[in-house]
């Protein structure tokens, strides 16, 4: 009964889709261990600056960033993007992936560029990226992962019980899975990130009606049975289409009052 009390009361909302999500852990305590992971996963590749692609990546987060920070700002929900530090670098690596941690710590790899093919591919991935750091599926999943292993006392007692497994827990939440592998979020929080960034894209100007192409170029370029790592727990790729264009219409609205503004 106490441990009921303690998740009923520890619930939250996703801002923007109104989800019910476990929230246990605080941006004061996921946004450090995120940085220091970020800064060692960085310091462990060869980055990509000062080449085309490699600049596009960061001109694309920054705009996404800052439409969804003055977005979020103007509907109450600054909170949730309270000690965020973006940052977007492209990573050398044949790997068809991208990645968001918590706080707005953004990597692309090599391997997805030439699927994205231009700017606007680009911001289809940034967006359901970032949608994952605003959501706060890492945060959620840490929350999870505690009360899973009985450690409901936040992230400092957890870490003064067994700091051994409230690491791992911390590293599953965040999708590190080690070797530069990052592990995929359930298909909930996919199919969320997917509808969230259609709008952020559109927000940032990005004209959403690329993202159902851009998907199904994903889903053609699997080798074999197996998918890129970036679709392994999302929908189908026909669920996926068919809900992005359920939300094209409201996406579409953000878009052209962008282009207005």
């Amino acid at each position: 009964m106490f441990l009921i009390g303690i998740v009923t009361y520890s619930c939250a909302k996703v801002p923007l889709s109104g989800r019910n999500q476990l929230s246990l852990v605080s941006n004061a305590e996921i946004l450090p261990m995120s940085y220091d992971q970020y800064a060692q996963v960085l310091s462990e590749s060869k980055l990509v600056t000062n080449t085309a692609e490699g600049q596009m990546v960061v001109k694309v987060g920054r705009r996404i960033a800052d439409a969804v920070s003055k977005y979020m700002a103007e509907r109450g929900y600054e909170k949730a993007l309270e000690g965020f530090a973006w940052e977007f670098n492209l990573i050398e690596s044949e790997q068809v992936n991208a990645w968001c941690m918590p706080g707005g710590k953004v990597a692309f790899y090599t391997g997805i560029m030439p699927i994205c093919q231009d700017e606007a591919g680009v911001a289809v991935v940034m967006g359901h990226e970032v949608a994952h750091a605003v959501a706060s599926h890492a945060r959620e999943r840490m929350s999870n992962g505690l009360v899973l292993n009985g450690l409901i006392g936040g992230v400092q007692v957890a870490m003064g019980q067994n700091p051994t497994l409230t690491q791992n827990i911390f590293l599953q939440a965040v999708g590190y899975g080690g070797q530069l592998g990052m592990l995929s979020f359930s298909r909930r929080h996919e199919l969320e990130a997917d509808q969230l960034g259609l709008d952020f894209m559109a927000l940032a100007g990005y004209d959403p009606r690329v993202a159902p192409a851009f998907w199904e170029r994903m889903n053609a370029g699997s080798s074999g049975n197996r998918p890129p790592d970036f679709l392994s727990t999302h929908p189908g790729p026909n669920r996926r289409i068919d809900e992005l264009n359920k939300q094209m219409p409201k996406s579409m609205e953000y878009y052209e009052k962008s282009n207005k503004q």
